[in-house]
């Protein structure tokens, strides 16, 4: 039953959507998704948090047409394929994808698709935008785990252009090959990875950007010096000290804990990353992390 269910997934078939969180992450997604004319539901669990992402897809929408980068019309009909919708329920009825975009708690996660499981038609792709959690575990609370994917996007959603497609040994080829397809619809590069612990980015990342936050700590340059030397000698867009404001300090540490855990201690995180986040000091969120940043978001030093 399931392989004959599964051998229909394909990304040109989806036309609806719902996108489980609406956060930085979740509200990308639906922009990308929206853009890519696929009809877009966005939820959330917080009260107002869909209606509040909704909005900030539409202030990014207009920023792209005022930066020239997109026409009005192409924007308008974006905007007019989203909607925030209050009820789990309502948002996965007749939905041909649902992606999920919530906070990196396992249990959290894995109650998510058990609802989606029992709300969503048999044929909706499921898909999880953890970044370093197992893929494997996260399917399991579904009847038929073999329908869910990883798809790791990286922030800002709709400016970055990877996406890591994680496949568990229990995943449908079909399921994966129409993750493949989607993010290709989104206008993006998809990379396919084992659903091993902090599957190739997050694992290749956190090295440098622990490495960075040691040397930050022992004095060896400031945290500016530290990510400079990364854009002009290596090349990196970003240095590792500004992209861990903008992923989140916290984010950070609960992503090294777990693969301190799962991999060994060259992932142990330094003492400066535990004492800022105990601190509160997040980053781009909080408006302090290893750099300062305006309620606009713009570094200030």
């Amino acid at each position: 039953m399931y392989g004959a269910r599964m051998a229909r997934f394909a990304a040109d078939k989806i036309q609806t959507m719902t996108v489980i969180g609406a956060g930085t992450m979740g509200h990308g997604i639906a922009h990308v998704a929206a853009l890519a004319g696929i009809s877009v539901r966005l939820f959330d669990a917080l009260a107002g948090g869909a209606a509040a992402g909704v909005g900030k897809i539409g202030k990014n929408l207009d920023k792209g047409v005022e930066l020239g980068k997109l026409a009005a019309d192409v924007a308008s009909a974006a905007k007019a394929r989203i909607r925030a919708v209050e009820s789990f329920t309502e948002a996965c009825a007749d939905t041909d994808c649902v992606i999920e975009a919530i906070p990196e708690r396992l249990d959290w996660k894995r109650s998510t698709f058990a609802d989606a499981d029992r709300d969503a038609p048999e044929h909706a792709l499921m898909a999880t935008n953890t970044s370093s959690l197992p893929v494997a575990e996260i399917a399991s609370a579904l009847r038929d785990p073999s329908r869910l994917v990883g798809m790791h996007f990286f922030n800002p959603v709709h400016v970055m252009k990877l996406v890591e497609v994680v496949k568990h040994p229990d995943s449908d080829p079909s399921a994966v090959a129409c993750a493949v397809g989607l993010t290709e619809r989104f206008g993006k590069t998809p990379i396919t990875v084992a659903d091993a612990p902090g599957f190739a980015s997050s694992r290749l990342g956190l090295v440098i950007g622990l490495e960075a936050m040691r040397m930050f700590e022992q004095g060896v340059a400031s945290a500016a010096d530290i990510d400079t030397a990364m854009k002009l000698g290596y090349g990196h867009p970003m240095g590792p000290l500004e992209l861990t404001d903008l992923v989140g300090l916290d984010v950070r540490l609960g992503i090294a804990d777990y693969l301190t855990e799962a991999i060994g201690p060259n992932f142990t995180p330094p003492r400066v990353l535990r004492a800022k986040v105990e601190a509160g000091k997040l980053g781009k969120k909080s408006g302090e992390g290893f750099y300062r940043w305006s309620a606009d978001g713009k570094r200030i030093d």
